[in-house]
């Protein structure tokens, strides 16, 4: 239980430090540091608004995305506390459920029978489709250097100690960071900021939810980046022996660090997203051979 209340805390911290940060580092006063959750607390007490083409998948489909990223979070342990649900394989579904909820999502964006939302989640599925291999590779390569295929093992089992390691978990953490840009629709894939349908990805999928509906919403995604973010500072954590307050703040340097980047760097243009995410592709698997020679103790040169 642990865990999830840590996970649910940098979730909810995260936004408002990004938002602290960008304002600092653009000379601004910005809005206050809760003020997101302000905002969601609006969106709890409307009630949702549907179009005249929206069915039923347009309607469950916020439900489904929350409920299966909740479930992801009941998967992934934080520091000394384990997960509520812990057995072998539980890192395929914790995928899969991302994965499930990035569906539901785009259902729910072409059921709504918007031309711009179909679009979006065109768009959402190729780049899903992009990023996914680079998260299974990731994971993949923590399985590889824990000999765990369950999560509640694959942080505590890592050999620490060895400068290679090290290295291997810093380049780790960078793809994973790469990864929540990509997740989280941030600059320089996205722009969470902007409202041009013809450039937007994930903010179009969700232009006609409203009220109830686009908090739930907006706090799966919140919940996403946390998660993602967590899985990075943990990689860090295990071979530095850190504990779970330690990875906690090293999943919030994530949120800084993305403020810090929407503040020095424009959005990409979107024919170069497809080769930005593939690098991100690239260097998981980089990430994977390297951690492959360090445990079978190659020698290079």
């Amino acid at each position: 239980m642990v865990s999830l209340i840590l996970i649910l805390f940098v979730a909810l911290m995260q936004p408002g430090l990004i938002a602290r940060t960008r304002a600092r580092l653009s000379g601004r006063k910005g809005v206050p540091f809760y003020q997101h959750l302000n905002n969601v607390g609006v969106l709890l007490r409307k009630d949702p608004i549907y179009g005249a083409s929206a069915g039923m998948v347009t309607r469950l489909a916020p439900v489904v995305y929350l409920g299966a990223t909740v479930t992801a979070a009941l998967l992934l342990p934080v520091g000394g506390f384990g997960a509520l649900l812990s057995f072998d394989g539980d890192i395929v579904l914790f995928c899969y459920l991302l994965g499930l909820g990035r569906l539901a999502l785009m259902l729910g964006a072409m059921d709504a029978g918007s031309s711009f939302q179909g679009m979006g989640a065109s768009r959402e599925a190729l780049y899903g489709a992009f990023v996914e291999p680079a998260l299974f590779l990731v994971l993949g390569t923590l399985a590889l250097v824990s000999g765990q295929i369950r999560f509640d093992g694959l942080f505590s089992q890592v050999v620490s100690g060895r400068p290679e390691m090290f290295v291997v978990m810093i380049l780790m953490m960078y793809a994973l960071f790469k990864i929540v840009l990509v997740e989280a629709g941030r600059i320089p894939v996205d722009d969470p900021r902007t409202h041009l349908e013809l450039t937007m990805i994930h903010e179009v999928m969700v232009l006609d939810y409203a009220g109830f509906d686009m908090a739930l919403i907006t706090l799966s995604g919140w919940i996403k980046t946390a998660l993602l973010s967590i899985i990075g500072a943990s990689a860090l954590a295990s071979v530095l022996e850190g504990t779970a307050p330690v990875i906690v703040l090293l999943a919030l340097m994530f949120a800084l660090l993305i403020g810090v980047l929407e503040s020095t760097m424009a959005r990409s243009r979107l024919s170069r997203n497809t080769t930005y995410i593939m690098t991100i592709v690239a260097l998981a698997f980089v990430i994977f051979t390297i951690a492959f020679l360090v445990m079978r103790e190659v020698s290079i040169g």
